[in-house]
């Protein structure tokens, strides 16, 4: 028997059992590629503080290096003003 005229019906027992059939040729490939690429890539990956991170570290020490000595007093209410006129000034007319 020629293995050409058997070729239908391999194809057909090869259309019915295709979900059976790939499952598990999937997984195969699936897990040879994971282990390959563990064997190949370099998973060292090093810290870098993010970027809001890095931000806020800079706010903190210009905060620190240059508003520490100007605290004012709550005693003496700078913050509130004396008329209504003053509650809204533009910054050109503080002085």
């Amino acid at each position: 028997m020629n293995w050409l005229t058997m070729f239908p019906a391999i194809w057909v027992l090869l259309r019915v059992y295709a979900p059976y059939l790939t499952l598990p040729v999937a997984a195969i490939v699936g897990v040879v590629g994971y282990n390959i690429e563990n064997i190949v890539s370099d998973k060292y990956t090093p810290y870098k503080p993010s970027i809001e991170e890095q931000r806020e570290e800079r706010r903190l020490k210009e905060l620190t290096e240059n508003q520490c000595a100007t605290v004012d007093s709550l005693a003496d209410k700078k913050f509130v003003p004396k008329s209504i006129f003053e509650r809204n000034m533009s910054p050109q007319l503080v002085k």
